[in-house]
């Protein structure tokens, strides 16, 4: 899809850097919470390496409704390349296009299992611990689930998680606002690659305090830190200068920038 479709997760996927469980997992339609972040993965997926990957892609969009896919296509946030992809297809866009939502266009997830009138179940008894001890007992696919779907909470510990797909999984949740990147860009204990992620997103670096945050943060790449700083209001400049946390490099520059400021 094209550069305004850009998602964490599907840079992630465009990157090669997804195990094929998990790549498997999205052709089968099953990960991404967003209809065009599905459609961009299903597309993507049909040309995987691994043919059950592949076929599994193809499979899942054979499933779509195609009154529903013509609609979604006939949007005006869809661009050319993915309407030439389902027009080599015999796809074309409908003349009412589908309303602007989110939802994905074909559901695969599973449905949990029934139960019994009265009883506790498991599902139940997990909610009841805390939220680390919870996601401690995750699989991979379920924490990557929890990230897009769970709760601010569970979206705290996940942004952490040592898998980086699981990270990036939470920074394409429809559900993180504003305020988590905020708190993400000021966390220490996070991968680079989140920090780059969010420094690279446009929406998200118009927040001054994720601007802020970034620069502080001695975990942020000092390239990114070094380009953000000239968005930092003078104030903010003379806490950086004097930030032992941060990289003396940083500390310099911000120096210079008030020599220069002091000196108009």
């Amino acid at each position: 899809m094209e550069p305004g479709h850009r998602t964490p997760l599907l840079d992630f996927f465009r990157r090669g850097e997804v195990a094929r469980d998990i790549r498997l997992l999205a052709a089968q339609g099953a990960l991404a919470p967003r209809a065009y972040e599905q459609l961009a993965l299903l597309v993507l997926l049909t040309g995987d390496a691994d043919p059950e990957v592949a076929a599994a892609a193809n499979v899942t969009l054979a499933r779509i409704p195609p009154e529903s896919l013509s609609a979604f296509l006939a949007r005006s946030d869809v661009g050319d390349e993915l309407r030439g992809f389902f027009a080599a297809r015999g796809v074309h866009p409908s003349e009412v296009p589908a309303s602007e939502t989110d939802a994905p266009l074909v559901d695969t997830a599973p449905e949990a299992p029934g139960e019994a009138p009265g009883a506790v179940g498991a599902e139940d008894e997990a909610a009841r611990l805390p939220t680390v001890q919870r996601i401690a007992a995750m699989s991979v696919i379920e924490r990557i689930h929890a990230a897009m779907k769970g709760t601010r909470d569970e979206r705290a510990v996940l942004i952490r998680d040592p898998n980086k797909i699981v990270a990036v999984a939470v920074l394409s949740s429809p559900k993180v606002s504003e305020n988590e990147v905020e708190t993400f860009a000021r966390m220490a204990n996070v991968a680079e690659d989140v920090l780059r992620i969010i420094a690279n997103t446009r929406a998200w670096v118009k927040n001054y305090g994720v601007v802020l945050g970034l620069v502080r943060n001695p975990k942020t790449p000092l390239a990114l830190s070094m380009n953000l700083l000239s968005r930092l209001v003078e104030r903010d400049v003379r806490l950086v200068s004097t930030d032992r946390n941060i990289p003396e490099v940083l500390r310099l520059a911000a120096r210079k920038k008030m020599v220069i400021t002091d000196k108009r």
